[in-house]
C-alpha cells in the first residue's frame, strides 16, 4: 500500500493551552487535493501503560476509580502514565515503558509479577491524539506491600475471573476500549 496522495500538510499551529499535563492545539492542514482545512484539533499528552494483570489463582487484578472524563467510577486494569524527562508530561520518556508497567502496577495493588509479556502498542486516540498505550500482560501477581498512590488516585483494588470481566464488558461497564483489547487478548493467549 502506498502512501502517496494522502498525508496532509501542516500549514498552521496554534496552541490553544499548553502545560504540564496537555499541549492542545488547533490546526490547519493543506489537504491531498490541495485544498487548506481548518480547524482540526489535536492534542499531545504523555504515553501510558495498561496492565492485565492475574493474580497466583489466575484472577485479573482490577481497580476501580473515578474517571472525570465519563464522570463516574469504572472497573478497569491498572494503568498509569510513562514518566518523562523535562518540564512536560508529554515530553521525552525517561522510563521504559515495561519499567513504567511494573512501577504502576506496584503502586496501584502493591503487587509485582516475575512473568511479563508485551502484548501491543497502538496509538491511544489517532484521530486526535499523539500518545501511545503500552499494553502488557503480567502472570502470578503476588502482593508485596500496600498501595503508593499518587496525590489525585483513590481507587480500590479487586480481583475477578475472566467471566467476570466478560460479563462486565457485554453489559458496557467495563468501559475503556484499551482494557477491553488488552482483556481481550490476554484471554486469546490462554486459550492459545
Amino acid at each position: 500500500m502506498n502512501d502517496d496522495g494522502l498525508k496532509w500538510e501542516e500549514v498552521r499551529t496554534e496552541h490553544v493551552v499548553k502545560d504540564e499535563w496537555i499541549d492542545f492545539r488547533r490546526m490547519a492542514y493543506r489537504l491531498p487535493d490541495g485544498v487548506i482545512s481548518e480547524p482540526f484539533y489535536n492534542y499531545s499528552r504523555r504515553s501510558y501503560v495498561v496492565i492485565a494483570a492475574k493474580d497466583e489463582e489466575g484472577r485479573y487484578l482490577v481497580v476501580r476509580q473515578f474517571r472525570h472524563g465519563i464522570g463516574k467510577v469504572t472497573t478497569e486494569f491498572p494503568a498509569g502514565g510513562i514518566e518523562t524527562k523535562g518540564e512536560t508530561e508529554y515530553g521525552e520518556p525517561a522510563e521504559e515503558p515495561l519499567e513504567a508497567a511494573k512501577r504502576e502496577l506496584l503502586e496501584e495493588t502493591g503487587c509485582v509479577s516475575d512473568k511479563w509479556r508485551h502484548l501491543v502498542t497502538v496509538p491511544a486516540d489517532a484521530t486526535m491524539a499523539d500518545n501511545y498505550a503500552y499494553v502488557f500482560m503480567a502472570e502470578d501477581c503476588r502482593r508485596v506491600s500496600g498501595q503508593s498512590l499518587d496525590s489525585t488516585e483513590f481507587l480500590d483494588v479487586g480481583h475477578l475471573s475472566g467471566g467476570d470481566i466478560r460479563e462486565l464488558v457485554d453489559s458496557g461497564r467495563f468501559e475503556q476500549a484499551i482494557h477491553i483489547m488488552a482483556w481481550l487478548m490476554a484471554e486469546r493467549i490462554k486459550e492459545g
